[in-house]
């Protein structure tokens, strides 16, 4: 070791090239186990098919008909012919499911749009529906629906 004037001894410092990783595992330990605490609270709830509404518009079929429920309750049948006029009958119930079977009879690719209004109760829609897949036996019954407004 070298000597100073004064007697004393210079010692060399060596650096220390290392790093402290403790730290650093710590805070990683805490974030794995915040993440696996709060995981399974994410995937609370039941897993819903959500009917879709802003959709593309699908290509018009060349025969359709439209049942539209009003307010009131009321049916009516909406046609379109081969030339493009539309005619607008009221009917009830029965005759509505007969006249669309028959309708059914005649073109197999026939499609029934079910327009209800915002005022008439979901079930009564479905019910409607559901008859005329069943009874009138159309494969292709479908609700209209109407796309939002832009805001």
């Amino acid at each position: 070791m070298a000597m100073t004037a004064t007697g004393r001894r210079i010692r060399k410092r060596r650096l220390k090239a290392d790093i402290n990783v403790v730290p650093y595992i710590d805070v990683m330990l805490v974030l794995l186990i915040i993440f696996m605490v709060t995981a399974p609270l994410l995937n609370l709830g039941v897993d819903v098919q959500l009917p879709q509404v802003a959709a593309a518009s699908v290509e018009q079929p060349k025969h359709q008909v439209v049942v539209q429920l009003d307010a009131a309750g009321g049916l009516s049948l909406i046609q379109r012919d081969d030339q493009g006029d539309t005619s607008k009958v009221a009917l009830d119930e029965e005759a509505l499911v007969a006249r669309v079977a028959a309708f059914r009879n005649q073109d197999s690719n026939l499609a029934v749009f079910v327009a209800g209004d915002a005022a008439v109760p979901y079930g009564e829609v479905l019910r409607v529906l559901q008859r005329l897949r069943t009874d009138a036996k159309v494969d292709k019954a479908t609700l209209l629906t109407q796309s939002p407004e832009p805001q």
